[in-house]
């Protein structure tokens, strides 16, 4: 069962937040001095009608009214002039502190151990990319400048009602108790609420995700029903957390309206009673009772984002748990490289004694040592779930063995920073991927600052050097979703070109080629011998032709390797490997007749495998 990301505590948020905002100090005070002026200057225009009010009702000329009136439209254009400018620098402020989270959680989203997003799920970890980072594009646009311009206005509306008379002000509390009481039983519930419909959103997206997937295992095994149960169930799961956020709404938005209310109607009354009493003039009134109904604006802006702030910040603290250390599965470890920078010695990659267990009390590899020559070629062979790609893994540093060790050049890969590791391990598999951008960057994305000529010389590498020259704008041509095109055997041909310009002495194959088709499939063989030149290589090879090229050929089953040396001396050792060979030689359809890239063995044991790219690129 998928196990989620973490989720960053409020604390965190809120400490993350204030740094944000203090990497901008000259935008902030910008915008705030803005907002101050132009709340200033909508000030004037109920203490000028208050002076208007009390001067009619003392029988003053028209003239001074006529210049009261122009007073105020001057008042008003000025503050519509300062509004305008302090959007604008609100804009620019939510905008550069957007690019930097995006950019800060790209990073974060790189720095992932995979085995803590297989443990997670493809489906928690697209919903934080797509689903929250939109609701906290949405707060930090809007909802943060928003919230400002309420707290600066209100403010200084407090400030001058205050001016006007104190004792005026005194019949909006009348409101507080009403507004804190409601919200403040709102905020007790509704970080959680949201926490929980992202969660419930997030396993409906891992659901579909895996029914999309795995469709044909699924009408295979006869699952359908199943798998629509389980997306019935997580749709009934999102309703419900969907629902009891809007129960919230529907309870605190009435509060917060008769909140409005309570204070204009309490200021008329309770000030008029004051007027009877000769403690304030009919002015005072006036202007008290203009300047309690503006509150109302800047009141009603900062409680309804507020709903949208409990929003954002449930969706930052998902983006936040990117980062956090997620707890470990049982028995299966991650990547935890310290501080340091230690040096591997030399390029010998070796696995010792190693055990892994996905699940605690059932190890899938028993005590597995194995110790290639730099520069030998290895081929894994077995049955299916014996354990080939589990190892394979581990010895690309993607997973951590519960005990014993691999280390290249003495050092454990875990120790080393995923920068470093990729520089002496990769690991290639069947899956690929194209990102969006130019096919040089799709290329140098492994080290940006590749030279024309280091790119097209890795493309030339893997023989795709030519089809790329042909592409509309060559090496500038977009490629990716919405770009032009690339068939499978492009694709690969470019997850292989980042190989070449990552340049790692070791490499894990996964059968790089076993989705292909089996004519493309041979082109890319020949691509790939480019890319194994001078190479260190573990072959997890599905194909027998692939073992008996190798310089020794190691059998797993079971997870133990049975039987480990050339394909000459296994084949004449009459073992399982040598089965395994007559049983392929022998078939009518064998290496003589069958078409090149036919599968003996297209399983797997467990865990999805990481994209040649990917693995380049990280």
């Amino acid at each position: 069962m998928a196990t989620a990301l973490p989720v960053a505590d409020a604390k965190q948020v809120r400490r993350y937040a204030r740094t944000l905002i203090r990497r901008h100090p000259r935008v902030l005070v910008a915008a705030l001095g803005l907002h101050a002026l132009a709340a200033t200057a909508g000030l004037a225009a109920p203490r000028l009608l208050g002076d208007l009010v009390e001067r009619i009702s003392r029988g003053t000329s028209a003239v001074t009214v006529d210049r009261i009136a122009v007073a105020i439209a001057a008042f008003v254009v000025v503050q519509s002039v300062l509004m305008r400018f302090a959007h604008l620098a609100s804009a620019r402020l939510g905008e550069r502190v957007l690019a930097e989270l995006r950019e800060e959680f790209v990073d974060r989203i790189l720095a992932i151990p995979l085995a803590t997003v297989e443990r997670a799920g493809t489906g928690d970890l697209l919903t934080r990319t797509s689903r929250d980072v939109s609701a906290l594009s949405r707060t930090v646009r809007f909802a943060v400048p928003e919230t400002l311009i309420a707290i600066v206005t209100g403010g200084f509306v407090v400030g001058a009602l205050l001016l006007v008379g104190p004792l005026l002000a005194v019949p909006c509390l009348l409101a507080v108790p009403v507004l804190w009481v409601g919200t403040r039983w709102y905020l007790r519930r509704a970080p959680a609420g949201y926490l929980a419909e992202n969660a419930a959103y997030s396993d409906i997206t891992d659901g579909i995700s895996e029914a999309v997937e795995g469709s044909r295992t699924t009408e295979a095994l006869r699952q359908q029903a199943r798998r629509r149960a389980r997306t019935d169930e997580a749709i009934r799961r999102s309703y419900a957390a969907e629902r009891y956020t809007l129960f919230l709404r529907t309870v605190w938005f009435p509060v917060v309206e008769v909140g409005y209310v309570v204070p204009v109607v309490a200021t008329l009354v309770i000030g008029g009673w004051f007027y009877l009493r000769g403690w304030v003039t009919l002015g005072q009134v006036t202007a008290a009772t203009l300047y309690v109904q503006q509150l109302t604006d800047p009141l009603d802006r900062l409680l309804s984002w507020l709903d949208e702030l409990q929003v954002g910040g449930a969706s930052m603290a998902r983006l936040l748990g990117v980062a956090q250390p997620a707890e470990p599965a049982a028995g299966a470890g991650d990547r935890s490289a310290g501080d340091r920078r230690p040096v591997p010695a030399d390029q010998r990659l070796a696995a010792r004694d190693v055990r892994y267990a996905y699940r605690s009390g059932r190890d899938v590899l028993h005590g597995v040592t194995l110790t290639p020559e730099p520069g030998e070629r290895i081929a894994m062979v077995g049955p299916s779930g014996a354990g080939k790609s589990t190892l394979g893994r581990l010895l690309a540093g993607i997973h951590v063995p519960r005990t014993g060790s691999v280390t290249v050049g003495g050092v454990p890969l875990a120790e080393l920073p995923l920068d470093e590791l990729r520089r002496h391990v990769a690991l290639v598999t069947q899956e690929h991927h194209v990102f969006i951008g130019t096919l040089r960057e799709n290329v140098s994305m492994v080290r940006p600052t590749a030279s024309e000529s280091e790119v097209r010389a890795a493309l030339a590498a893997v023989d795709a050097l030519g089809w790329a020259d042909e592409l509309p704008s060559g090496l500038d041509t977009v490629v990716g979703s919405g770009g032009h095109p690339l068939d499978a055997a492009q694709a690969q041909q470019l997850a292989l070109a980042r190989l070449v310009l990552a340049d790692p002495h070791t490499l894990v194959l996964d059968e790089a080629t076993s989705l292909i088709d089996p004519r493309a499939a041979r082109a890319l063989e020949r691509s790939l011998a480019g890319v194994l030149a001078g190479r260190t290589v573990i072959a997890i090879a599905h194909r027998l032709f692939s073992a008996h090229d190798a310089d020794r050929v190691a059998v797993v089953e079971d997870g133990r390797i049975t039987e480990l040396g050339p394909h000459d001396e296994l084949v004449a050792a009459g073992g399982s490997y040598a089965a395994l060979w007559r049983s392929w030689h022998g078939d009518p359809a064998g290496p003589g007749n069958q078409p090149a890239g036919t599968p003996v063995d297209a399983g797997s044991d467990s865990q999805p495998a990481e994209t040649a790219g990917a693995g380049a690129g990280r």
